[in-house]
This record gives structure tokens, C-alpha cells and sequence, in this order.
């Protein structure tokens, strides 16, 4: 008699092996390849000095993904990519916005001690940086206040923050 094969996702059957699933699955999956050809159409679009296009086209692709929930991974980093390419067109409010967006959505997802979290925050950072000093004073006050809350007081990126705009306050 055969012994049953078991695998990580459970007992093998001829319907694994024949691609007859018993119930038809219920979420899309993660990266769709058509969805990683398009995701990779927009650093080549940036390249080619066309930032706009890829914009509209990082925008079209998080409609797509938020239809299925806003609280994935994938949507956090579109958003991320949207946040940046608002930095590239000039749109430096719309840029930190979409990058305070990520980080709370990365905290709550993975938890604000997370590494992948504190990066968000240090990109954050580092976006509002190269902001002009006429819009870095007014967003400086949001991104300070998301980072308090989601790092506490004291954390570096907080404590940078804190520094920064003091010194763009006595320019």
C-alpha cells in the first residue's frame, strides 16, 4: 500500500498534481505577473526622463491593489514608489505625505520596531531633507509628529527631526 505524501501544504492528491484545485482560491496572488512587468516599467520610465508617465502608471497600479485591501506590503511600497516620484516632479508636500502614509501603514502591519519600519521612517526623513527649506518648515512639523508617535520621543529619527527644524526655524 502507498504511503500518503505530505509537503508543507498538506497531503499530496491528484488534484495537486493535475492543477484541479477543489475550491478556486480566494485572493489574487501577491505579484501577478503582468503586475511585476508593470511595476517594472516604472524605473524604466524614469529613466527615460518620463517621471509623469510612471506616475500615472504607480497610480493606476495602487487602485488596482487597494481594491483587494490597503493593508498589504505591496501597497505599502507603491505608495512608497508614488511618494517618490511626487519628490521627482516637484510635488514635495505630496512626496512626504505618501511617505508618512507608508510608514504608519508599515507600523501597523509589521509593528514600528521593525526594522523595514524604522527604515521607512529614516527614508522619510531623508526625503524631507531634500525638500526646499520654504515647504521642509511647514512638513517638517507633520513628519515630526508621525515619528514621535510612531518611534516615541526619543528615538533617533525623532531627535533628528527635532534638530532639523530648529535649525530651519533660526534660518
Amino acid at each position: 500500500m502507498d504511503e500518503p505524501r505530505y509537503g508543507p501544504w498538506g497531503m499530496v492528491t491528484p488534484a495537486f498534481w493535475h492543477g484541479a484545485a477543489a475550491e478556486p482560491p480566494t485572493t489574487a496572488p501577491a505579484h501577478p505577473e503582468p503586475l511585476r512587468i508593470r511595476l517594472t516599467a516604472i524605473p524604466a520610465l524614469v529613466a527615460a526622463e518620463r517621471p509623469g508617465d510612471a506616475a500615472a502608471l504607480a497610480e493606476e497600479i495602487d487602485r488596482e491593489l487597494t481594491a483587494a485591501g490597503e493593508h498589504t506590503m505591496e501597497v505599502v511600497d507603491v505608495r512608497e514608489v508614488r511618494g517618490y516620484l511626487a519628490h521627482l516632479l516637484g510635488d514635495h508636500s505630496t512626496a512626504v505625505g505618501w511617505y508618512l502614509h507608508a510608514v504608519r501603514l508599515r507600523a501597523g502591519i509589521q509593528g514600528p520596531a521593525h526594522p523595514d519600519t524604522v527604515q521607512a521612517a529614516r527614508r522619510a526623513y531623508s526625503l524631507w531633507r531634500a525638500v526646499p527649506a520654504s515647504d521642509a518648515r511647514r512638513l517638517g512639523a507633520e513628519l515630526l509628529a508621525a515619528v514621535s508617535d510612531i518611534h516615541g520621543p526619543e528615538a533617533t529619527v525623532t531627535r533628528r527631526t527635532r534638530e532639523r527644524l530648529a535649525a530651519l526655524s533660526s534660518e
